[in-house]
Parts: structure tokens; sequence; C-alpha cells
């Protein structure tokens, strides 16, 4: 039986990456395995927000750049507001008719965020459309 899908995103530097997501996007570090206690790559790492959970690896063969994985959300107006003021210069993929970057409507019904992080993988944030 099925549990839980974790989604596996490849990284090329830890410490960048344990920066952004943890002080960026709120996320929390659960564990981290470095190479050796004087080599921080390659690395695996767990980290979880509101019980989802998102593995980090910089290993040779764990994906590749530019992966994708889609969080769903209560409000994703709330997680834009959050990171801008942690970050102003944040890197957020969506930009709507007007130029402006942020959550956007989309035909599907969802309101959406994508943010990318240092590596260029898409973080993808979603709530339903009131």
């Amino acid at each position: 039986m099925l549990k839980q899908a974790i989604p596996v995103l490849h990284i090329s530097s830890a410490d960048a990456a344990e920066a952004f997501y943890c002080q960026i996007l709120g996320f929390r570090r659960e564990f981290r395995v470095p190479a050796s206690e004087t080599k921080r790559d390659p690395c695996y790492m767990g980290l979880s927000r509101d019980g989802a959970i998102l593995h980090l690896s910089s290993h040779a063969g764990d994906g590749v750049t530019g992966g994708v994985v889609y969080f769903l959300a209560d409000d994703v107006d709330a997680l834009y507001a959050e990171f801008t003021v942690k970050n102003a210069s944040i890197p957020i993929a969506t930009v709507d008719a007007a130029g402006v970057h942020g959550p956007v409507n989309q035909t599907w019904g969802m309101r959406e965020l994508y943010v990318r992080d240092p590596d260029g993988n898409s973080i993808r944030f979603g709530a339903p459309i009131r």
C-alpha cells in the first residue's frame, strides 16, 4: 500500500539550498547527511513545512536541476507576502498581464505562485480560487 510521495529536487549546494528553503520559504530541516564532517556536498536532506515534506540532494544521479514540485496551499497571497517580506528580490516566475510579479488566477481554477530556487527548480504553490 502506498502512503506518501516525497519529491526529491536536485541541488548544487546544500548550504545555499538550505538557506533558501528554510530562511525564505519557511521550511524546517529535519535531517541532513553530508558527505563527511569536512565536506558539505554531496548532501541529502529532508525538509518540512506545515506537514509537507521535501527532500533535496546534491548527489550525482539524484535527478537533474530544473525540477518541479507543487504544493497545495490555503492562501498563496499570504505566502507571497511572507516570501517577499523575507527577501524582496525573490525570483517569482509568474508575471501577470500587467507585468506584476505575484500570484495569478489560472484558467483551471487554481490561484498559483511560482518560485525558483537558486538551482532553477520551480517550487509551485496553488490554492483553489474561491
